[in-house]
Order: structure tokens, then sequence, then C-alpha cells
């Protein structure tokens, strides 16, 4: 899917967005607006099924009765929740640091912060008096939030106002808008507010506007079954809606705003899983310990790991390391010859770097440290390499107990594992006991198999075994 490759790009290079509107949340238990209002409808002597324009009857509610009862509303249908569906989950994963969203609920930032990330949110013109320093993702919620409820956009009062009284939310939107690829998710296009700021858009460049991408469901005539009406008049509901989307869709593109059709829901999952699981793909973990390089003499060995990182870091691919005995400062120097070289700019797009603690410091073990730190870097990769795998222990050479750890770690975090066998010790273990089950291993591809096999042969040559490895990587790439 080309919209899947575009995105990636925009994450990579931090220029992508993400918009969410209640649909994002309603996997989490989110109310949609008619049941929101459907109370409050009742109250008026309206039939909500029968209202389509929501912020009027909102307007009706508080003319009558003013803002108490939509108030508590807010408060009560939010609060209850409390953690993120799976595409907040993946997002806050993602190198995203920008998410615009008119939903009052805290799910987008309390899934950021479960992933360890520091968030600085946007709620009233206030907020932006302060920055938080070193803040990994910022969150605008143009609506309000649900611990304001007085303050939160609901009503057509609202509304009209808000150009004058959220001023700050409309300018700093309309700079991301100019300046970064959004995808909007769960976002039905209905919001004043944000078609005033495309149509400034619009006007200001014409035709220049920038690509953002939404997520349309397709209409499905099933879904069009209502039981007092014919078949026929179910079939000319389901034409009419139809041809509706279709030219709701062509005017988006007046804003730039391309439309990703999916036939379910559910798609837009696997589809932000595709996404997480290309850009880990472009991360490789290099596990390796080695006090002694047989079957290699040791420079040949320090040539063939210094060559395969350089050339990793060639093909734009981000080494992870943990500075393994023997191994690591081989890889990262492999990866720093190349930046040297070739005057790459930012060394933090070609190499993770987490170095052992050496000292107890807590209460947790150094083990159990060592663990933690295999598990976060790990969990940052979607391939990992092997390399020799042995360490001295009481005299004796023994397989590392390290590596082994790491390959289980890897099989956990659905991260693909190339052992070079050739390499001998634990990374021939290895590279035996996945050529015993390909299919267990790896997508089903014969060209990625034999890459695979190859590394185990015995005495290959320094290309052999870096074609081989990289092959197999590329492939990984595009399945």
């Amino acid at each position: 899917m080309k919209f899947i490759n575009d995105f990636i790009t925009e994450i990579n290079s931090g220029d992508a967005a993400i918009f969410a509107g209640a649909g994002l949340s309603a996997a989490s238990g989110f109310v949609n607006w008619k049941e929101l209002l459907r109370d409050l409808a009742d109250e008026l002597k309206l039939d909500i099924e029968k209202e389509h324009d929501l912020i009027s009857v909102a307007q009706y509610h508080f003319n009558k009765f003013k803002r108490g009862k939509i108030n508590n509303k807010i408060i009560n249908e939010f609060t209850s929740l409390t953690t993120g569906n799976e595409n907040h989950k993946i997002l806050s994963r993602l190198d995203i640091d920008t998410y615009w969203t008119t939903n009052y609920d805290k799910l987008i930032e309390r899934s950021l912060e479960a992933k360890g990330k520091t968030v600085e949110t946007k709620i009233r013109n206030l907020d932006f008096s302060r920055n938080i320093k070193k803040k990994d993702a910022i969150v605008y919620k143009m609506h309000g939030d649900k611990d304001s409820p007085d303050e939160a956009i609901l009503t057509k009062d609202d509304y009209e106002t808000y150009s004058d009284k959220k001023e700050f939310f409309s300018t700093a939107l309309r700079g991301d808008l100019l300046s970064q690829t959004f995808l909007f998710i769960g976002f039905s296009f209905d919001d004043p507010n944000l078609e005033y700021i495309l149509g400034r858009i619009k006007v200001l460049l014409k035709d220049n506007t920038p690509t953002h991408y939404c997520f349309f469901k397709e209409l499905n005539q099933a879904d069009f079954n209502n039981a007092d009406k014919s078949d026929e008049e179910n079939k000319e509901d389901f034409l009419y809606a139809k041809i509706k989307q279709e030219l709701k869709i062509d005017d988006l593109i007046r804003y730039g705003i391309h439309a990703v059709m999916i036939k379910e829901y559910s798609e837009i999952t696997e589809i932000l899983s595709e996404i997480e699981k290309r850009i880990k793909r472009r991360n490789i973990f290099v596990s390796g310990a080695a006090y002694d390089y047989s079957p290699y003499t040791e420079t040949d060995a320090k040539d063939l790991i210094h060559s395969l990182s350089y050339k990793l870091a060639q093909d734009e691919y981000k080494i992870v390391s943990g500075y393994g005995l023997g191994i690591g400062s081989i890889v990262i120097n492999g990866a720093l010859d190349f930046k040297l070289n070739s005057n790459y700019r930012n060394l933090d797009d070609l190499l993770i770097l987490r170095p052992f603690p050496q000292m107890q410091s807590g209460t947790k073990s150094i083990s159990e440290v060592w663990t933690e730190y295999r598990n976060d870097m790990i969990s940052k990769a979607g391939i990992a390499i092997f390399v020799f795998g042995n360490k001295l222990v009481n005299g004796e050479l023994v397989n590392s107990n390290g590596m082994e750890e790491e390959f289980q770690i890897c099989l956990k975090h659905n991260v693909i594992p190339i052992p070079i066998g050739a390499t001998g010790s634990v990374s021939k273990e290895f590279w035996t006991e996945v050529t015993s089950k390909l299919l267990n291993y790896y997508p089903s591809n014969t060209d990625l198999h034999n890459a695979i096999q190859e590394l185990g042969k015995d005495n290959p040559t320094r290309n052999e075994v870096i074609n081989n490895t990289i092959k197999a990587i590329n492939i990984l790439q595009k399945i």
C-alpha cells in the first residue's frame, strides 16, 4: 500500500502527526456523540435518531437548562475511560511527537506516558505560555478535557466563538497542517473549526496544499437493513449514502486530504501494526560476544564485524547494540567509520547504544538490570543478527548465556533472528535451530530461506556472509 510507505517516510523524517477523532477511542468504550446527547435530546422532546446537527441539539439544551447537565455528562462518560486500545498503544510506540484531538478523554496522553514518554498537553490558551523541556510528544486537545467540562467545546456558541477564545489553537494547528503530514483517525470531518482552518490554508496556498491522509470505511449494503423499510428502500439509502461518501472524499482532496479506504475498522489496527513492523525492521539489533573468535582468526573476525556494521549503516539501517564482549566496540566502530567517510550528519540515525552497567545500583541485582536493558534494546528492533557467542568462565570457554537470553527475548518481541552460523559458538546452535524449522521463524520466501541457510555453511568468505545477511534483511523489509 503506497500510503504505508509514504507515511513511514514521514515518520522517519520527523514530519508525521496524528489527528484523533472520537472513532479512535470507540474501542475503549467511548460513546458516540448521539449516545452522549441522547438524554439531553429526550429532555427537549427530540428524537436523537432524527437529528443530524448534534451541535445544535447541545445548544438547544444549553438555552433551556444552561451548562450543568452537559458538564456532568462529559465528566461521567469520559472518566471511566482509563486504558487505551491497541491503536493507542501502537501510536505510542511510534516516533510521532505531535497529536491533535477533539476527544475529551486522556487516552492518548496516558498511552504515551505508559511507554515512558514525557508528554506536554495543551488544553487552554494559558498552556501556550509554558513549555516542558525535552518532551517526547505534545498533545493538543483543541476541544478541551473532561477535567474542565465547563470549557469543553460542544455547543453552537462554543464553535462560533472558537477563533476568539481558542486563537492559539487555531494558529498552532494551521502551522502544523502546513509543516507536517497528518493522519486523521476516527474523524468525521464535520468539525466547523477544522473546516475553517483548512479553508484558510486552501485560500493561502491555492492548489499547493500539503498532503494528509484519513481513513474511510467503505459502505456496505448489509449495514442498510432497516426493518421498517423495504429491501428496495434500503438499497436506495445505501446507494445515496455511497454517492455522498464519494463526493465527500473528492471534496477533501481540495484540502490535500487523501482517503485510505478500509473494509472494516479492524483494518486500521492492521495498517498501524504494519507501519510499526516496517519501521522496526529498519532497526537491527546486533547480539554478539566473543572471547575466542574461532573458526576465524581474531583479525578476520573483527574485519567481518566491522565491515558488516559499515554496510548496515551505509544501507541506512539503524544498529542497536549493547556493547557485547569483544563485539560491541567493533560494531560501533563500523557505524562510526561510515559516518566519518560519508559526512553523515546525525549519528543517532545510525546507532542506538545501550552500554550495560557494570555495578549494581538500587535493589535490583545486576542480572535483573541487564535483563531489563536487553528487553529495552530488543523491543526497539525488528531484526536481530547473532554472531559468535562465547565467553570465558573459570578458565573454560562456554556459550554466552546473555546471547541465549537475547535470542529468547527476540522471540518474545517478534524480532526476527538472523544467526550467522558460520561464526560458530552459540550462533551456530541458533542457526541449526532456525534452519530446522524455517517456517516457524521466517515468512515463506525461498530467497530468504536460501540466504539464511547460506549463513551457516563452513568457511564462507567475508563478502558471502555480508551479502547473504544484507540480502535476508532487505527481503524482510518487503514481506
